[in-house]
């Protein structure tokens, strides 16, 4: 069954220069008659993705070929500027851990309040409330302000959530290294279980190796557009030839 669709999906991006440019500066530069408009990069480009139910899924490609946007376009995190996304089922994003929680209020409402946001009742929330201060080795921080908390601490609980509450649809950005030896160790376990249960799994890492081994199939991006998807070996065969060539031509 097909759980994410997307239908010539394209992102446009404002650069880090319009982001800064503040509205003193733009109103001074209309006055002068040296205003531009600020430049956009095209993201992503006519994306098309079909995902099936259970698969897993790897995304490879370079820094800055869309990988990450990728997943927040699928999360529901960022619109695409043209194009559909269709997702069937419950989405935990593992994309920024943390990123969502409020710095102001406690370890244990921002649990209540994440799950929230995923779909799930403050009953629930609080029922699994134990097993994720567990599991995140947070048990003597229940009541501390997420702010007062390491930001190893933040990525803890935020991947101790998003795991506890098994969604149907499971986004991974680079967070397989959170934390020390002994709590990498206790995510891979975690990690295994899905690996063996139906949920859907799209993971962005830079470990080649796990990629090859974990994942059915996997998709290479490069400058925003799908060059490949297909067999998770081939991929990546064909990304690193496509680096080595680069790096030939480049030296």
């Amino acid at each position: 069954m097909e759980v994410i669709r997307l239908d010539h999906v394209s992102l446009w991006r404002r650069t880090q220069e319009e982001f800064s440019y503040d509205l003193k500066k733009t109103l001074l530069s209309v006055v002068e008659g040296k205003y531009r408009q600020p430049a956009r990069k095209l993201v992503l480009d006519n994306i098309d993705l079909v995902v099936e139910k259970g698969e897993k899924i790897g995304v490879v490609g370079a820094n800055g070929s869309g990988k990450s946007t990728l997943l927040k376009i699928i999360s529901g995190i960022l619109k695409p500027t043209s194009g559909i996304v269709r997702v069937r089922g419950q989405v935990a994003p593992l994309i920024e851990l943390g990123a969502g929680f409020d710095g102001e209020i406690s370890v244990l409402d921002n649990i209540l309040l994440y799950g929230v946001l995923l779909g799930f009742s403050r009953a629930e929330m609080k029922a699994r409330a134990h097993s994720i201060l567990e599991f995140a080795e947070l048990e003597d921080y229940v009541l501390v302000p997420v702010k007062g908390l390491s930001s190893g601490m933040v990525a803890r609980l935020g991947f101790a959530i998003a795991t506890d509450v098994q969604p149907d649809i499971l986004i991974l950005d680079e967070v397989l290294s959170v934390g020390d030896e002994s709590f990498k160790n206790k995510c891979k376990q975690r990690m295994d279980k899905f690996w063996d249960a139906n949920a859907t799994v799209l993971v962005v890492s830079h470990d080649l190796e796990f990629i090859q081994e974990s994942c059915d199939q996997a998709i290479w991006l490069s400058k925003g557009k799908v060059q490949l998807v297909g067999n998770a070996s081939e991929a990546v065969k064909y990304y690193l030839e496509s680096v080595s060539s680069t790096e030939t031509i480049s030296n």
